[in-house]
């Protein structure tokens, strides 16, 4: 019952381990997650140039193409997360197989 506990007790490691995984979760959701605005997430260019793969220079190209619809507020470019997966559902494709053909 008069156990000194020092930093070395395991379940003060555990404590201080486990404090520090919560620490970095909370981190990534302040800096990752937004409020929703209206029901909608917004992406900005460099957010939206990392989902789809592309330089922002080629979203700069698909606005002027109006390929992509956005939102300019001020100097910054927005586009609504609904809107660029309504893009990507409409250009998809399903695969198709070649069916084997039989030589008599």
């Amino acid at each position: 019952m008069n156990e000194l506990i020092t930093k070395t007790n395991g379940w003060v490691t555990y404590f201080m381990e486990s404090l520090e995984q919560m620490t970095e979760g909370i981190e990534h959701l302040a800096t990752n997650c937004r409020p929703l605005l209206n029901g909608e997430r917004f992406l900005t260019d460099k957010e939206l140039s990392a989902r789809l793969k592309v330089s922002r220079r080629t979203l700069q190209d698909y606005r002027t193409e109006g390929r992509l619809p956005y939102i300019q507020l001020g100097g910054k470019i927005l586009y609504r997360e609904s809107d660029i997966e309504k893009i990507l559902e409409k250009g998809y494709r399903e695969a198709f197989r070649l069916e084997e053909r039989s030589t008599i």
